[in-house]
């Protein structure tokens, strides 16, 4: 099918099939996907495009234009349903409001020398076909940084006619021509009050021109609309006095002007009932010739390939349901993809900030979340561009650390080499101390959706180094491509232990690092002194305190707690208001030594991969004595689980247990062995219905804890589906495969576990038309930012039970 994919293309447009598998593949694409539909190249200062959109059946309906994706909007869905970001994507929009479900098709046409080309079409229908659906669709092209943009096709101060044409250059994509072509059956509404008066303007595409300041495009819409008010109201002078008012199709219009300088360029449609329209993006060096049979036929073979791809990739068990199931794996698999931005700009860092219990040397006295800010302000860096997926398209469009590693687990199934690219970005993120942001919120676009108390970053904060574990998921895929070898499995590339086929040929789907191992070898080895920079930076700035309050431990260095958190919240550990001891500059935090526990292990692997024997024997004794004191610091023998460490007011230490997350975290990351004494304890706690286990999955914190459901409630018994994946990772990959006296426990637990997942996330994907931040802890209904197709579209992984 792919073959065929390629050949189609290859008659339709003389794109070479060795062109499309060309690594450029990867310039243009859905990059801004904060918006419902917006293109970018992965070019710092470039060009960029949008879509806006809103009903014209009456005014109020303008107020309320789309444009980038908001919960408020009330859509009942937006969702790609096939979604490859080398090939295209096709998504459905449903705004019911507006009586218009909007489909998107893209379809990435590689070659060249500059990017290649794209073709998209915006295609729309009633919802009910019993009720007006009247719109209107502004597309634009707006240009950062060097160049130009020209309306070639000539103006008329009543609109155009026909094919619109405007030309453009930048020093990296060269010269283009974007062409926005009308589909053959579009009708307008001509029939309304005042419909002589407009008549010359009714059923033609308006534009206007605007010179934009640098760094603004992003806010087109503003421009957009703030233009079309203004025309509005001028055209509503013509016939003032009267009792009736005009239609809105005939006024709320662009004013079809120009200015010398544009760098934005708008045009504008209206619409009575189905519609159709294309944008082709051309490349001069890529010289091909876009058309509408290029779409009809290009999308048709594309959707078939992926079809067939997806099957292969992430097979859905056999069940009456099974269709369905696969739709909505394809679904949020797709929107995770979709949802991957290109985002350049300036982030904010302030290096002054702390609390008094971060400072080893001073007490902590203070109950005021702000204490120990000190005088000077926060600083803007250098601009930096990050590659990254996103967590919800809606509510969190930007990159976050503690979200990165579990998009990369999946990410990576479908497209190998696009994941080891998104992590080599955050890992050139790196600093020279080795700290990285745990939220990058790069540019003004990406602040506009920040309150302000979050935008700056604390180099001096963490997150969970989940970029790790995309790392172990990687030399994974290499075992399972490789297959075993003399070594078992021990994947030694500088003795030969790991064999890989020596050729050097691209693979369309994205696989070339794991068919070429000199590939492989020198991703690793361009990946391991920043994280080992990293890993340093860790144990050295977020180690706890063992010599004090009279802790014994096997090992006395390896302990941890998160600095930067305030009474209420540990934001830095991701599980922001989980209960935890009173701030303490001696608390320890076993979910932070657990993590560090799997950062050693992953060290120790990559060492071992690329001939570093001395630090691989480093790794591996730090990874055992992090171990060895899980047990002898965070084992609670009342309790029967394993706690936090607090220090109380006579400065001696006491476990903290709060049955929840955090007490599974050994068994979560697999550092407890399989046949620990202690595993027993831990399968009855996430398995007890009094406290973990419910029918829709694992919740956060035990039902009969006395903060159950209270507060805010973010991470106080809400069910999240990343760490029911780790659970079932664990379950599956460790416990129910290795010989001990739990394996048959851990089997069955995970057979019923994994099922309690799925159908739940999927019962409330077909009642919501979304899949949800977090799932509730009585209900299972979805709560929160939604779309959220980051770490829950893990559910694909579950279902075809890739770990």
């Amino acid at each position: 099918m792919q073959l065929l994919w390629l050949l189609l293309l290859s008659f339709i447009t003389t794109v070479t099939p060795q062109s499309l598998n060309s690594s450029s593949s990867l310039v243009w694409g859905a990059f801004r996907p904060n918006l419902y539909f917006g293109l970018r190249p992965r070019i710092p200062q470039s060009l960029m495009t949008g879509l806006v959109w809103f009903g014209t059946q009456d005014y109020q309906s303008f107020t309320k234009a789309r444009h980038a994706c908001d919960q408020g909007d009330g859509l009942d869905g937006y969702t790609w349903t096939q979604f490859d970001a080398r090939e295209g994507g096709i998504q459905v929009l449903k705004d019911t409001e507006n009586n218009v479900k909007v489909t998107t098709e893209l379809l990435m046409v590689d070659g060249g020398e500059h990017g290649g080309s794209w073709a998209a079409r915006i295609k729309g229908e009633p919802i009910n076909e019993g009720k007006p659906s009247r719109t209107s669709f502004v597309f634009y092209a707006g240009l950062e940084g060097m160049g130009g943009l020209e309306l070639e096709t000539d103006e008329d101060e009543n609109g155009i006619d026909g094919p619109i044409v405007l030309t453009g250059s930048t020093p990296e994509l060269d010269d283009f021509t974007i062409r926005i072509v009308d589909g053959p059956n579009n009708k307008v509404f001509s029939d309304g009050p005042f419909s002589d008066v407009f008549a010359k303007r009714i059923g033609k595409t308006h534009f206007s021109g605007f010179r934009v300041p640098q760094g603004n495009i992003w806010a087109a819409k503003e421009f957009i609309i703030k233009e079309i008010a203004h025309n509005a109201g001028k055209a509503v002078q013509d016939v003032k006095g009267s009792n009736s008012h005009p239609d809105p199709s005939f006024t709320l219009q662009l004013s079809d002007e120009t200015l010398s300088g544009n760098n934005l360029l708008a045009f504008q449609k209206f619409f009575d009932g189905k519609f159709q329209f294309d944008v082709f993006y051309e490349s001069r060096s890529a010289r091909k010739n876009l058309n509408a049979v290029t779409l009809d036929e290009g999308i048709a073979a594309f959707s078939a390939s992926f079809n067939q791809r997806f099957h292969e990739t992430f097979p859905v068990p056999d069940s009456p349901n099974r269709d369905a199931l696969e739709a909505f794996s394809q679904a949020i698999t797709s929107n995770l993809l979709g949802g991957i931005g290109y985002f350049y700009g300036t982030s904010i860092i302030d290096p002054s900030f702390s609390y008094d219990w971060d400072d080893d040397s001073s007490p902590a006295e203070s109950d005021d979340d702000n204490r120990g800010r000190k005088t000077e302000g926060p600083r803007l860096t250098e601009p930096e561009a990050l590659l990254t997926a996103t967590p919800s398209r809606s509510f969190f469009p930007r990159g976050f650390y503690w979200d990165e590693g579990f998009h990369l687990l999946h990410i990576g199934e479908w497209d190998n080499d696009l994941s080891l690219e998104i992590l080599k970005n955050w890992i050139d993120l790196i600093d020279d101390d080795g700290w990285v942001a745990r939220e990058q919120i790069l540019g003004e676009e990406a602040r506009s959706k920040v309150p302000a108390q979050f935008q700056a970053q604390v180099p001096s904060f963490a997150n969970p180094p989940t970029l790790t574990m995309a790392v172990t998921a990687f030399i994974k895929r290499l075992r399972r491509h490789a297959g075993p070898t003399d070594q078992d499995l021990g994947l030694d590339f500088g003795a030969g232990g790991f064999q890989l086929p020596l050729s050097t040929s691209q693979s369309s789907n994205g696989n070339r690092y794991l068919e070429n191992r000199d590939l492989a070898l020198s991703f690793l080895q361009s990946i391991y002194q920043p994280l080992k920079r990293h890993y340093e930076w860790f144990r050295r700035t977020q180690r706890g305190q063992l010599k004090q309050y009279g802790r014994k431990a096997r090992s006395r260095t390896e302990a941890y707690r998160w600095r930067g958190r305030s009474e209420k919240h540990v934001l830095t550990s991701g599980l922001d208001d989980y209960p935890r001891a009173p701030p303490h500059i001696g608390e320890l935090h076993l979910d932070l030594l657990s993590w560090m526990g799997f950062f050693s292990r992953t060290m120790r692997e990559i060492a071992e991969f690329i001939g570093e024997e001395e630090d691989r024997l480093n790794y591996a004794s730090i990874e055992k004595a992090i171990i060895q004191n899980i047990d002898d610091l965070h084992w609670s023998e009342d309790s029967q689980m394993y706690c936090d460490v607090g220090v109380d007011d006579d400065d001696e230490s006491y476990h903290v247990c709060h049955k929840g997350y955090i007490s599974l975290f050994p068994f979560l990351l697999s550092l407890l062995p399989p046949d620990s004494p202690r595993l027993g304890s831990v399968l009855d706690l996430l398995s007890d219905p009094k406290h973990l286990w419910s029918p829709f999955g694992l919740r956060s914190l035990s039902a009969s804890h006395p903060e159950f459901g209270t507060g805010e409630n973010y991470w106080k018994g809400p069910i999240w589906i990343q760490m029911n994946y780790l659970a079932l990772q664990a379950l599956n990959e460790t416990y129910a495969s290795h010989v001990g006296p739990y394996q048959e426990r851990a089997r069955l637990i995970y057979t019923e576990l994994r099922q309690n997942v799925i159908d739940n996330v999927f019962k409330e994907y077909e009642r919501t038309g979304y899949v949800w931040e977090q799932y509730d802890a009585n209900t299972g209904e979805g709560r929160r930012s939604h779309p959220f197709t980051g770490w829950t579209s893990l559910v694909t992984l579950i279902l075809s039970q890739k770990y």
